[in-house]
């Protein structure tokens, strides 16, 4: 292999590793994590909910967990936050991503991850993850982008 294919393999395995959390940094519930240019803190979750969004909003396959976070732009420029970079993860480490279209009914008129986060500006809505009935996550991992290491809280 050339010096070239093992530096894009190198990479590849790196970005692998942060996004699934390999690389994240501890963080604790409540308390403030940076990540990148985004400093998150993650206040709780909520599972149980079968729908979002009334009556004609959104079901769940399973249930839906809704994990109430903070952002906070501690960078020098506007970033967006990219909610499909957020993994959650259950006692046995299965991976859960993001349930967009979900968390667009559960944030309501807000468009809290679908616009730039100016400077010093912080936003606060759900991440929304649809889960088999009865799954308990166990943790977070939150991601400036799938290129940084992430940061992960424990939900209990």
């Amino acid at each position: 292999m050339g010096i070239g294919s093992k530096a894009a393999v190198d990479a590849i395995d790196e970005a692998d590793a942060n996004n699934s959390g390999k690389n994240a940094v501890a963080g604790k519930l409540n308390i403030p994590a940076t990540d990148g240019k985004f400093q998150f803190t993650v206040t709780g979750m909520e599972c149980g909910q079968k729908q979002v969004g009334g009556e004609f909003g959104q079901k769940a396959q399973g249930e839906f967990c809704m994990v109430h976070v903070q952002v906070k732009n501690v960078g020098k420029s506007a970033e967006l936050f990219n909610d499909s970079s957020q993994k959650a993860y259950d006692a046995d480490g299965t991976e859960f991503s993001v349930d967009s279209g979900a968390a667009i009914y559960a944030n309501g008129d807000s468009s809290t991850f679908l616009e730039d986060i100016n400077p010093g500006n912080t936003v606060k809505g759900e991440l929304v993850f649809d889960v088999p009935a009865g799954t308990e996550l166990v943790s977070v991992v939150l991601h400036e982008s799938m290129f940084t290491a992430g940061v992960k809280v424990p939900l209990a």
